[in-house]
């Protein structure tokens, strides 16, 4: 069942530390791809990073899969920039799960990080562990929309990332409102969310893309015509390529019942709007560099 896309979802190359997401998965391969993306962008922002995997694969392969896509992994491992653990390693002594026990050592292993000069944590907790504990699913649900608190120095940021294989879909779609953030299921996928605002595209717009890129365009500046006006939000784009900016500016020109459309995007990808043509669009309305998403 695919998973709905709203305000709330991004692609994980964006999250912060401060944020808490949700992800999923149903594939043994593909689950290691979001995790290993904000892995490596932790060990790269000088944080430090716990892993806490199925309790079904070893820690070993669990290194070996996030080193697969995270060079940085294993060295990390060995200097204990990366830590992989267990939910039931995690909440010991104890032999019960309770939401205060977790957050509590979650709490504990943040202020620890940054004592040991890390610029802050980032834990990945695939959610298996939640039948290996026999734990019940109400108390998972309430802990995940009761963590606030955790997050809100802004030094701490998590994934829970969920088997649509081994949980009902009503668990599933409740634990996806219940976080703040919603990740899009792999790097490099593209969605397309639409609110009263506008048009809001979400991940990578490249060559594996480009043709559901100019879908949701086209499809856009059509639903725009009678008012002719639309709102484009490029600001959760990763990746846009010059060949889907060149796209973009050419469905604008040809959008003639469109009198306007307004770019909100960061500086980046304003500057490259702009110089694939998009400035001389009397129709296409591009951000100030000083006024744009960075």
């Amino acid at each position: 069942m695919p998973v709905a896309v709203d305000a709330r979802t991004m692609a994980v190359e964006g999250m912060r530390l401060g944020d808490h997401a949700f992800a999923h998965y149903a594939d043994d391969d593909d689950r290691w791809e979001v995790l290993s993306t904000f892995t490596q962008i932790g060990l790269t922002n000088g944080e430090k990073v716990i892993a806490l995997g199925d309790p079904a694969v070893e820690h070993v392969d669990v290194l070996e899969r996030l080193s697969t896509w995270s060079p940085t992994a294993e060295e990390a491992w060995i200097r204990g920039q990366l830590e992989i653990t267990s939910m039931r390693a995690l909440i010991h002594p104890d032999r019960r799960f309770t939401a205060g026990r977790q957050i509590g050592r979650l709490r504990e292993e943040s202020v620890r990080a940054r004592r040991e000069g890390y610029a802050g944590l980032r834990s990945v907790i695939d959610m298996a562990w939640v039948q290996d504990l026999s734990m019940d699913v109400e108390g998972v649900m309430h802990r995940e929309t009761h963590a606030d608190a955790l997050f809100a120095d802004r030094t701490y940021a998590e994934i829970c990332t969920y088997d649509r294989r081994r949980f009902d879909p009503d668990v599933l779609e409740a634990m996806r409102v219940g976080h703040p953030v919603v990740l899009l299921e792999r790097p490099g996928d593209l969605a397309v969310h639409h609110s009263v605002n506008g048009v809001h595209l979400i991940g990578d717009a490249d060559a594996a893309t480009a043709a559901p890129f100019e879908a949701a365009l086209r499809d856009a500046l059509t639903d725009a015509a009678t008012a002719g006006h639309l709102l484009l939000d490029l600001t959760r784009l990763c990746f846009l390529s010059v060949t889907c900016a060149r796209s973009l500016v050419r469905l604008v020109a040809n959008a003639r019942s469109c009198r306007r459309v307004d770019v909100l995007c960061s500086s980046f990808h304003a500057r490259l709007l702009d110089g694939v043509g998009g400035g001389v669009l009397k129709n296409l309305v591009l951000p100030h560099p000083s006024k744009s998403s960075q």
